[in-house]
């Protein structure tokens, strides 16, 4: 048994913003030299998830509008009273909606299976990291198990 990790760095430009890290992901699994085994891609924040869907333009904007839907910025939270909260560390950002919208999508990581060291995926699923909270850099850690 073989494991392989590497961290992918992503750069957001919008608020919501679903980045499409499938081929970067594919090369760790590639550079793994793994053959059989299993591909775990984990977005270690709370305001990104990890999801894999359909890459289509206007499915995205679907999930967009829904996000902010359920979500809307102009809502109160109590998380973005953080000045209140002494007990909690902040950095500042009045980023309640974020959160929600992170918990909606539900996925701080997604496991795909590998074999003859490549991701088995339907030809319309894509990785996505999903970003609630941008612009911002993110790490993705990829880890890569198996023989």
């Amino acid at each position: 048994m073989k494991i392989y990790k590497q961290k992918i760095k992503i750069q957001s430009t919008t608020q919501i913003e679903f980045i499409d890290i499938t081929n970067q992901v594919e090369e760790v699994v590639e550079a793994s030299g793994i053959r059989e085994g299993q591909v775990l891609v984990y977005c270690p924040h709370t305001t990104a998830s990890i999801v894999v869907n359909h890459n289509e333009p206007m499915l995205i904007q679907d999930f967009m509008t829904i996000l902010y839907r359920l979500a809307p910025v102009s809502d109160r939270y109590s998380h973005d009273l953080f000045e209140l909260n002494k007990a909690t560390k902040s950095d500042g950002r009045s980023n309640g909606h974020s959160h929600c919208k992170a918990i909606l999508l539900g996925g701080v990581s997604e496991t795909l299976p590998i074999e003859k060291g490549k991701i088995i995926m339907t030809e319309r699923q894509s990785i996505f990291i999903t970003e609630m909270d941008g612009a911002r850099t993110r790490e993705v850690l990829v880890q890569v198990i198996g023989l």
